[in-house]
């Protein structure tokens, strides 16, 4: 979505959370690691209200670096445990805008979710609160930062082979 920053409404904002999940569900990863800022970064906590990515144990803290390396996986022919794929499904909740300041092209939601991801037999369901940090540049919405927070995240899991 491009836009002016002086432009960018509520709508679009929320738009642009929907249609992140819907690149997920979809499979289409390489126009979904697009979305994000160089810097940006996906936090899933071990602790429920855990604050602290880098001094404390999470289920996953993500760089730019290592979603590439995800989204490779992913999209690789050679990705044996990803033989049939795994698919997921996200059903969200309209999202709310914690952050609205367009003229700093800042804004942060937090959106409620389940998400279902499904291979074979094996299928989970998650129930989870999803910060997304989002940036205004060059006209267009970024993921500077996505925080997803695990209902039951003190639950022993499995794999989660996609991103919820």
């Amino acid at each position: 979505m491009t836009v002016q920053e002086t432009q960018i409404t509520r709508e679009h904002v929320i738009d642009f959370v929907y249609d992140e999940a819907r690149m997920l569900d979809e499979g289409r990863y390489d126009e979904w690691l697009a979305l994000w800022l160089p810097e940006g970064h996906y936090w899933m906590p071990l602790d429920y209200r855990q604050t602290d990515p880098v001094h404390a144990t999470s289920l996953l803290y993500e760089d730019n670096f290592m979603l590439r390396l995800r989204v490779e996986r992913l999209n690789g022919q050679r990705t044996f445990s990803q033989k049939p794929k795994s698919r997921c499904h996200h059903v969200l909740q309209r999202p709310f805008i914690d952050v609205f300041e367009p003229g700093e092209g800042r804004f942060v939601t937090n959106t409620n979710m389940h998400y279902v991801e499904t291979r074979l037999d094996d299928q989970i369901l998650l129930a989870l609160t999803a910060t997304h940090d989002l940036r205004a540049v060059d006209g267009a919405l970024r993921i500077a930062g996505k925080k997803v927070e695990l209902l039951n995240c003190d639950a022993a899991f499995g794999n989660i082979q996609l991103l919820p």
